[in-house]
């Protein structure tokens, strides 16, 4: 592509033709503001943050929608532009609730970041009417303030272009705008999946996951309570940013040692579970092929997505894998076999798991989750709310020894910590089957074809002398342009993996936030993954099947994959819900 050479406060800057001025001053290490800019996403302009002065401009122009031309002249920091800003960021806090000490996004909140740099001290600099607060907290997973929203649209723009769901959006005009459901809905009446992609956007406090942190200190308080926790393979590559790590950096080790000086009982690793599921649904798709059973398997570890299928494609529930997600299987195997072989009341247990995912907190609410007569897991947190756990208690996280995780329940393969990261199921399941196809060992244990960002991937595998079929997408949107062509009869699969959230769950709506200026220049999704494959690689096993605490498992409680017992424990049900906007 043709590159354009413009002068940015008089350096000269080559960058791309159809670049916008914000694409050609971040190549030259020039970061100009924004609220509402998502990259390819959410481009309309609407903050008025990263407006520029053109030359020739009659007027201050917004750099993200704003094309670059040869010969362009553009100044990001004169006192015009400045000047503009700053007002910008008080006509917003003149309708803003600002209740910075408690707010939830305190510093870690883009509003506030900008005030900060900006200078912006007199926070009632204009006063007034403001628009009448609206709270809805009848959703499992997610507060939504509307006090403390700036009318950015990056949450419905994420709603509907990347999830393809659109239960909120814009309502009313002028002044009275605000965001909302259709008809002032209950979200929980809406078709939302509770994936939390709009927690992850909003660049302020107006959305944040329901924080249920306090259940976890009063459980732990309790002396007639066993606590145990279990953490998600996602959770280690996104912690470590809540507490000044690069991002991608694996802190497993540290994690468990905080996680042992909150008070839990036991700590253990839902990667454990991940492995169990592996088994169960390597079973069920070998089964479903050889007995001519519903195909294409569909994989049921993203709850999200399994609402998403509930909802929109009803008819397509048949081809979700019965087997529970690994959360889930690892609250069951807690409540029954561990509890059994420990000698302890599965009342007393309280089950609580560590997520990247907001829709966590509303699996653990579903039907037939309930294997020992009680909930599998009681409580779901997500990764931010583990942060504030640590902070809150003032443990020093960055200076903590590595521990590791309890035994057996804390024992895992590189084949399990992958799932975090789009494509990993699948290739965990193909690390299993194949070798059970052919009956002999795999060398090569990485399938790259299923590998890396793209929101759908495809691959054909030989294996004993069948061709498999697989497809993999993550975000919903993906998830509908694949079952679409699977519908329509134009693609044709044996195995299909989804996730909710784009690149998986490193990427979930409960990880750590990401500012709007990193979140578009960046990775975010690759760097966090990496640390997973990594992991994985370090492994000295990499398939779930050898896991020796999974044989174990079997061999005492469960007898084999599929078994009557596995069933019953294990696996879940579905239904078929309408579509509410």
């Amino acid at each position: 592509m043709e590159n354009i050479t413009i002068k940015i406060n008089g350096v000269e800057v080559s960058a791309p033709a159809g670049s916008t001025i914000l694409e050609a001053a971040r190549l030259a290490h020039i970061d100009i503001p924004t609220l509402c800019y998502l990259k390819e996403i959410n481009e309309i302009g609407a903050c008025r943050m990263c407006i520029v002065e053109v030359k020739g401009a009659r007027s201050l122009v917004a750099s993200c929608v704003y094309p670059i031309n040869p010969g362009m002249e553009v100044w990001t920091n004169t006192p015009k532009v400045i000047e503009s800003r700053k007002k910008t960021l008080e006509l917003l806090l003149s309708n803003h609730k600002k209740e910075c000490l408690s707010c939830v996004r305190s510093g870690n909140c883009e509003l506030q970041q900008l005030c900060k740099e900006l200078g912006v001290e007199d926070e009632n600099y204009y006063s007034g009417e403001m628009t009448p607060a609206m709270i809805d907290t009848s959703a499992a997973h997610m507060v939504r303030d509307n006090s403390k929203c700036i009318l950015c649209r990056r949450c419905s723009a994420v709603c509907e272009k990347v999830q393809g769901i659109g239960v909120i959006g814009p309502n009313e005009r002028g002044f009275k705008s605000y965001i909302g459901t259709a008809f002032n809905m209950d979200l929980a009446d809406t078709s939302c999946v509770s994936c939390g992609q709009c927690i992850a956007v909003c660049p302020t406090g107006a959305l944040h996951e329901k924080d249920n942190t306090d259940e976890i200190f009063e459980a732990i308080a309790d002396p007639d309570k066993y606590v145990v926790v279990q953490t998600a393979p996602s959770v280690r590559a996104g912690l470590g940013e809540e507490f000044g790590y690069p991002m991608g950096t694996d802190v497993e080790g540290k994690m468990v040692a905080a996680l042992r000086r909150l008070g839990f009982d036991k700590v253990f690793d839902t990667d454990f579970a991940a492995d169990l599921t592996i088994m169960e649904e390597a079973h069920e798709f070998l089964d479903r092929v050889q007995n001519g059973g519903k195909l294409p398997l569909i994989t049921s570890c993203s709850p999200g997505w399994i609402k998403y299928c509930e909802h929109y494609f009803p008819d397509m529930t048949e081809n979700l894998s019965s087997c529970k997600s690994p959360q889930q299987m690892f609250g069951a195997t807690l409540k029954t076999y561990y509890a059994e072989k420990m000698g302890i009341d599965p009342k007393k247990i309280v089950s609580v798991s560590v997520m990247p995912c907001t829709a966590k907190k509303f699996e653990i609410g579903r039907d037939d989750e309930d294997a020992a007569g009680v909930p599998d897991v009681d409580i779901a947190i997500t990764t931010r709310e583990l942060a504030r756990m640590i902070k809150k208690v003032g443990i020093m996280f960055t200076e903590l020894p590595d521990e590791e995780f309890d035994s057996p329940l804390g024992e895992s393969t590189g084949a399990a910590v992958i799932f975090g990261a789009t494509g990993g199921v699948m290739e965990a399941a193909l690390r299993t089957a194949v070798e059970t196809l052919t009956g002999e060992e795999l060398k090569n244990v990485e399938f790259q074809e299923v590998r890396g960002t793209e929101g759908i991937k495809e691959a054909t595998y030989n294996v004993a002398g069948m061709d498999v079929k697989v497809a993999v997408a993550s975000g919903l949107g993906n998830a509908r342009k694949l079952l679409d062509k699977v519908k329509s009869g134009e693609a044709d699969y044996h195995f299909i993996e989804i996730m909710g959230c784009p690149g998986g769950c490193v990427n979930g709506g409960g990880q750590p936030q990401v500012r709007g200026s990193v979140r578009n220049f960046t990775d975010v999704r690759a760097i966090r993954a990496k640390a997973l494959y990594d992991n994985d690689a370090a492994k000295s096993i990499r398939k779930s099947h050898e896991n020796p605490a999974i044989q174990q498992l079997y061999k005492e409680f469960f007898g084999e994959p599929g078994s009557h017992k596995a069933h019953e424990i294990l696996h879940t049900s579905y239904v078929k819900r309408v579509i509410n906007k």
